[in-house]
């Protein structure tokens, strides 16, 4: 028996969030729906803008809000990235340990510089928009990986934000070839229309010559395909990877297990805010393999935790919340 259910790694950040109309982003000159990388002084600058409008701060990053879904319902987790020594990155890797996930930055001390912050801007209709100063988290390299934690684990999971840089980009096609020579599955999401588009080289390198599950929505689907037409991303798909999953919002999502196209019915909720939707979706979906059920009911687990989150503000549920959702999935209600 594996010591880890799931490895992962990826930008350690912390999200704020506050709530705007469309047209406010258009006046701090923000394009609506994606992930646009900022350096400091920018983000500096949109927070003096929008001074202390903000919803919620929370301990985030993409493959971290995964991790710490998996975590809450109840697998064995390890998550490899950087902080730095300030407060806020204090802050994130006591969270992490009070999550129950296994961490590097448990055994090291932090270094110094400016931990990573996420804005994200929450539109009425629940879209996100994030604007990213990465800090220290842009400098993480093959050095952070945990070699014994990979070895260990059933699946590794890959953050698609790590290709917008060279080192963070090296590091995560190590973490798959560390896996792949142990015989560990290897999963990888796209993570964001933005970073195929602009770091396409960067992603089909960290995909190599293909992982076993890749996850990706609708238009990250798309925009690695060239095609609006999503019968040619499936296609793709099945040649760069060997199972896929492709969230389709209000429309449930698509899965392919090595075999068959699998579809996954919606659960039908009033949506509030999609931060971390994605990232739910690929929590659940993971701890539903890891722990032996069927992509047919991995993806019914994942589809409920991600209408699940939609409904409520922040990109993360409370332990007790999410402990409840996956009690109420096992009684079949």
């Amino acid at each position: 028996m594996k010591k880890f259910d799931v490895y992962a790694i990826g930008n350690a950040l912390v999200d704020i969030e506050y709530h705007v109309d469309p047209h406010k982003l258009v006046e701090l000159g923000i394009d609506k729906g994606v992930m646009t990388l900022i350096d400091e002084q920018h983000q500096n600058s949109l927070i003096a803008q929008l001074g202390e409008s903000h919803e919620s701060m929370t301990c985030g990053g993409s493959a971290a809000n995964t991790i710490i879904a998996l975590a809450q319902m109840g697998a064995n987790t390890h998550l490899d990235c950087r902080v730095s020594s300030d407060m806020t990155g204090q802050v994130f890797a006591r969270d992490l340990h009070r999550s129950g996930v296994h961490s590097n930055l448990d055994f090291k001390p932090l270094p110094g510089g400016v931990t990573g912050k996420c804005l994200v801007f929450v539109t009425p209709d629940a879209d996100r928009t994030m604007n990213t100063f990465l800090g220290v988290s842009a400098d993480l390299d093959v050095d952070d990986i945990d070699k014994e934690a990979i070895k260990h684990s059933q699946y590794i999971y890959i953050e698609g934000y790590l290709s917008s840089a060279e080192n963070t980009r090296d590091a995560a096609i190590e973490a798959r070839r560390i896996a792949e020579s142990r015989g560990i599955k290897t999963s990888l999401t796209l993570s964001d229309p933005n970073m195929v588009r602009f770091f396409r080289d960067s992603i089909e390198a960290m995909i190599g010559e293909g992982v076993d599950l890749l996850f990706a929505n609708e238009d990250e689907a798309r925009e690695l395909a060239g095609s609006d037409n999503l019968d040619v991303a499936i296609d793709l798909f099945k040649k760069i990877s060997r199972s896929f999953a492709i969230t389709r919002g209000k429309d449930g999502a698509l899965l392919f297990d090595g075999v068959d196209l699998v579809e996954i019915d919606p659960v039908r909720v009033r949506a509030v805010d999609t931060l971390g939707a994605g990232d739910m979706f690929a929590g659940a979906f993971l701890y539903g393999l890891s722990q032996g059920m069927s992509f047919q009911r991995s993806g019914d687990l994942a589809s409920m935790a991600s209408a699940r989150i939609v409904t409520q503000f922040g990109p993360r549920l409370e332990n007790g919340q999410t402990r409840a959702l996956l009690e109420t999935f096992n009684a079949g209600n």
